[in-house]
């Protein structure tokens, strides 16, 4: 395949590097000229992908554009009429990402109950908004954009924690012209999180789905900042009735829209209630990565399945798939990278195998001579994954391939699937959320 890459961040440097490695010729465009030194040295970059266009087209049916983020829904749509193949998203997937009210009323749509949540521009108004409506809430910033490390999950249920928060960033971050005050607060609800995803080909769901437990928090245990994400479990068995309940009924909206992508449903679940919490329109970070563990197929023969609208399946592997983010300081922030570990060098230990290697998908590294070296703006170095029949089999194959990647300072989560193994996953099947 003729793959050609558009992102801010190159997102899916790894992605493109396993097509390359493949024999596919790659060409990526990165937006953000902070983040050109990711996997420079191992692809091909353009510096503008207009000039792409042809070189795409010429491919046929064996060229492709793939988009990362949920911001580009309207080029995306654009160059399928045009006749190009797009995987990514669509204008109507960004703003059920980037919109998070509308994307509530999406989710009320299809049926499901929502928590209560508020859309502010205005910090002081979302104060009194609290003060007369006491409770526990989750600030969370609009846009697919958005800064996570800004997002916040309040403890007291008087929502005081939340107002303190408020007046610090009114203070401190106030709205400016390019930068306005947006952010929804929600009322925290209670249960075990969980999202359920699939891959559309532009007119159906491709099963199986995936089911999956991200761990947002920087630190175990849950504490810490909201990051991106910094590890994931997941499976592409037994989620067939929750999506019949939950992002099946989103069909019809995206086959309209034009969709071709990857979508997720994070939610809440307890005993008596589905809790809907947000879409991502896009593929995940670091969840493509963790996926493409369980697949049977190459990502070329999984495009190509995702681009022809007759398609109804995809081949995966039965079992977990485990992965763990893998950083150095001063992750989750940009601010003092330059000084602290941008260069440092990237090594594995000299016992890892060929097939091993292939389960480290990299991230911020770029290469310099024969070496790696952390590269881009934060310090985010990779993902290390495992697989198993059991969560705490793929959490062990995860962990004993995360030492074998020598980074210094590197610092990682070790408890990622951890609750899952030690009984949540045994609570969602009696609940009902995970077919036997």
């Amino acid at each position: 395949m003729r793959i050609l890459g558009i992102g801010e961040y190159c997102d899916l440097a790894a992605m493109y590097s396993r097509l390359a490695q493949e024999g596919h010729e790659v060409r990526v465009w990165v937006e953000d000229e902070a983040y050109r030194g990711i996997h420079r040295g191992l692809l091909p970059f353009t510096d503008d992908w207009h000039d792409e266009l042809d070189w795409v087209r010429e491919a046929g049916q064996e060229g492709c554009i793939v988009f990362e983020s949920a911001t580009k829904g309207e080029w995306q749509d654009a160059l399928r009429r045009d006749g190009f193949n797009v995987i990514g998203g669509s204008a109507y997937g960004d703003r059920l990402e980037g919109d998070r009210l509308f994307g509530q009323q999406v989710m009320q749509d299809m049926g499901l109950e929502i928590a209560r949540c508020e859309r502010f521009y205005d910090m002081e108004a979302a104060i009194r908004f609290i003060e007369t409506h006491p409770a526990r809430y989750v600030y969370k910033s609009n846009g697919a954009d958005s800064e996570r490390t800004r997002n916040f999950v309040g403890t007291l249920d008087d929502g005081s924690d939340v107002i303190a928060l408020l007046e610090f960033y009114r203070q401190h971050s106030p709205a400016t012209e390019t930068s306005p005050v947006d952010f929804m607060l929600m009322e925290h609800v209670q249960g075990i999180e969980m999202g359920i995803g699939a891959y559309f080909n532009g007119t159906r769901f491709l099963s199986p789905v995936c089911l999956d437990w991200e761990h947002k928090h920087f630190f175990p245990g849950d504490l810490g900042e909201l990051t991106g994400e910094m590890g994931t479990v997941v499976t592409y068995t037994g989620g067939q009735s929750l999506f019949k309940r939950t992002l099946a009924h989103l069909e019809e909206a995206l086959a309209e829209s034009g969709y071709c992508g990857y979508i997720n449903l994070n939610m809440i679940v307890n005993e008596s209630h589905i809790w809907p919490l947000e879409f991502t329109s896009r593929f995940g970070y670091p969840g493509f990565a963790i996926c493409s563990a369980l697949h049977r197929q190459s990502w070329a023969t999984i495009f190509k399945t995702m681009l022809d609208i007759d398609s109804t399946t995809l081949e995966t592997a039965p079992g977990f798939a485990t992965g763990v983010v893998l950083t150095v300081p001063p992750f989750p922030y940009a601010y003092g990278y330059e000084q602290l570990a941008k260069g440092m060098p990237v090594l594995f230990h000299p016992d890892i195998s060929n097939a091993e290697r292939q389960r480290v998908f990299l991230a911020e590294v770029e290469k310099v001579g024969d070496y790696l070296v952390t590269s881009g703006v934060s310090g985010y170095i990779c993902v290390a994954t495992g697989t198993g029949l059991t969560v705490q089999q793929a959490n062990a194959s995860a962990y004993a391939l995360a030492g074998k990647v020598i980074v210094p300072n590197v610092r990682y989560r070790n408890d990622i699937g951890r609750r899952l193994a030690n009984g949540e996953l045994e609570l969602l099947r009696k609940w009902g959320y995970i077919d036997a």
